[in-house]
């Protein structure tokens, strides 16, 4: 099975994928560097130090204050982007596209983008361990790779995202672009603690959380035997019973998710399976690119003990 949708992905690279704070990179792209060099985009100045090059002098500068001064400038970088993939056994969920498969789409289509901004993308797919690993490349064929290991994937097993990110982080210290892709039925907790971590970094961090309708609305009308996906318990209800408190449980639970990522500075999207989805990442792309740096008032990490602090 192929993840690669040509019209998503042609729409996706009209609008481009573009990081919204520093990055580090090997080679020119379309990304700020927090290192300072000779390009285009004026930065600031510092003062002549013997053995600096006389071209790079400010003589207006010089001019006016009688010092020399040194004009310096923002290096522009490739980026570095890791997608993370929730393969456990609750992203089989939907039919006729599962959680798994939409999450997959949307990888493959700003993975696609991203390669031919000349950046570099890796992949991850996990549960409560890595399952598969993709390294970073910015080749051509990185994409086929790319899709070829998601269209093998299976989904099994529970959900730990937090100990797998955590460990992630650990791996990839150099800063760049992480998107995790998941319904985060996790222990959030821990997850939190892992962004946090992934924040500490550097890293710019992307939460597409995807959802499928009925986990939303709960729209079973007849007697219905639920099974636990990722465990073995089966519950035997009536949902007209708990409609209304399941909804309400459900909007705390994305509620609580959204609320956080806006308060630490992480771009957070909620995707329904059943969605369209040129429509709605290209309005996610083009807002990020509006919206300028990302601006957090506490980092995930500690921010639960913080809140606790202050009550």
């Amino acid at each position: 099975m192929s993840y690669i949708d040509p019209e998503l992905l042609s729409r996706l690279s009209a609008i481009g994928v573009k990081a919204r704070q520093p990055m580090e990179g090997s080679i020119s792209g379309l990304h700020r560097s927090p290192l300072h060099g000779l390009s285009p985009e004026f930065a600031d100045y510092r003062s002549y130090t013997p053995g600096d090059d006389l071209k790079n002098i400010d003589w207006k500068v010089f001019g006016r204050s009688d010092r020399f001064y040194i004009k310096r400038y923002e290096e522009e970088s490739n980026l570095r982007a890791f997608f993370v993939v929730d393969a456990s056994a609750s992203m089989t969920y939907g039919q006729p596209r599962s959680k798994f498969d939409v999450a997959s789409t949307i990888a493959c289509s700003m993975a696609g983008a991203l390669i031919q901004q000349r950046d570099s993308v890796g992949l991850a797919t996990i549960s409560t361990k890595v399952s598969q690993e993709l390294p970073q490349s910015s080749a051509s064929s990185q994409l086929m790779r790319l899709d070829d290991m998601l269209g093998k994937t299976k989904c099994t097993g529970e959900t730990d995202l937090g100990a797998v990110v955590k460990m992630l982080a650990d791996k990839y210290p150099r800063r760049g672009m992480m998107v995790l892709l998941s319904d985060l039925l996790t222990p959030l907790d821990r997850l939190y603690d892992a962004l946090g971590k992934l924040q500490h970094s550097g890293h710019e961090i992307l939460i597409l959380h995807v959802l499928h309708r009925d986990e939303i609305e709960m729209p079973f009308k007849d007697s219905v035997i639920f099974k636990d996906i990722e465990g073995t318990e089966e519950l035997f209800a009536e949902p007209w019973a708990f409609r209304e408190a399941y909804q309400a449980a459900m909007e705390g639970f994305i509620s609580e998710v959204r609320t956080r990522c806006q308060y630490c500075g992480i771009d957070y999207l909620q995707v329904l399976t059943d969605e369209n989805l040129g429509i709605r990442l290209s309005h996610f792309l083009h807002a990020r690119q509006l919206s300028g740096p990302t601006r957090h008032r506490g980092r995930m990490t500690g921010l639960g003990r913080a809140e606790e602090g202050g009550a």
